[in-house]
């Protein structure tokens, strides 16, 4: 199965990358922006692939049967890039999986993306809670087979193997990390109970395996 991850360079992206290019049953392809990002997919066992959410990036999807998109316009931009990106560009990413007959669309989020008003978010917050909101509902909306996942505040810690996992936790407190995020992403593209559900997760003490079966 060859897979398309949009928003390769990122540091989750490249996670998922790595993971994907392990399994023996899963190609690797990386979209980013320029030659320069290109090596670091290959040294993942990723063939890179270019692509410009606020551009043009149709090819990438050339012999693709699933997408991963974990792209995001980062911490650090106004406004207009979010909505470039985390919004309009992950439009365009699901209206090009749509138009190529793509198996499976499976979308990084963020805890309670459809309700921000629970949380207690700055300005730049609530405009990316807004486009990730937008973006969600879009997908919901496509007819594409899907899988949302909101995970909660990440970290850079190595990965436990170990969340809860629900469409709406009730306890939205806690952090995840990075590597068990791209581990659920990876297991969403063909986990049955995974298809067209919206997933919130959290580190916690459940086997994660055990936790998306009772998701």
């Amino acid at each position: 199965m060859d897979i398309l991850v949009i928003g390769a360079n990122g540091t989750t992206g490249k996670l998922v990358i790595d993971k994907l290019a392990k399994r023996n049953r899963y190609y690797a392809r990386g979209m980013v922006r320029s030659e320069d990002q290109t090596q670091g997919i290959e040294q993942l066992g990723g063939l890179p692939v270019i692509g410009d959410l606020e551009g043009e990036f149709s090819s990438a999807y050339d012999e693709v049967d699933a997408v991963i998109f974990a792209a995001g316009s980062g911490g650090h931009t106004g406004p207009d890039k979010t909505k470039s990106v985390d919004e309009e560009g992950a439009m365009k990413a699901i209206d090009i999986a749509v138009e190529k007959g793509i198996s499976k669309f499976v979308m990084l989020s963020a805890i309670a993306a459809d309700e921000p008003s629970v949380l207690d978010l700055d300005e730049n917050m609530q405009i990316y809670y807004e486009a990730k909101k937008n973006a969600d509902q879009y997908l919901i909306n496509s007819g594409l087979n899907y899988t949302i996942i909101r995970p909660g505040l990440l970290t850079n810690e190595k990965g436990t193997g170990k969340i809860r996992a629900a469409e709406k936790l009730s306890d939205r407190q806690g952090e995840i990390t990075r590597e068990d995020v791209a581990d659920v992403l990876v297991a969403s593209l063909e986990h049955p109970n995974l298809n067209n559900r919206i997933v919130e997760i959290l580190n916690d003490e459940t086997d994660m395996m055990t936790a998306l079966n009772r998701a």
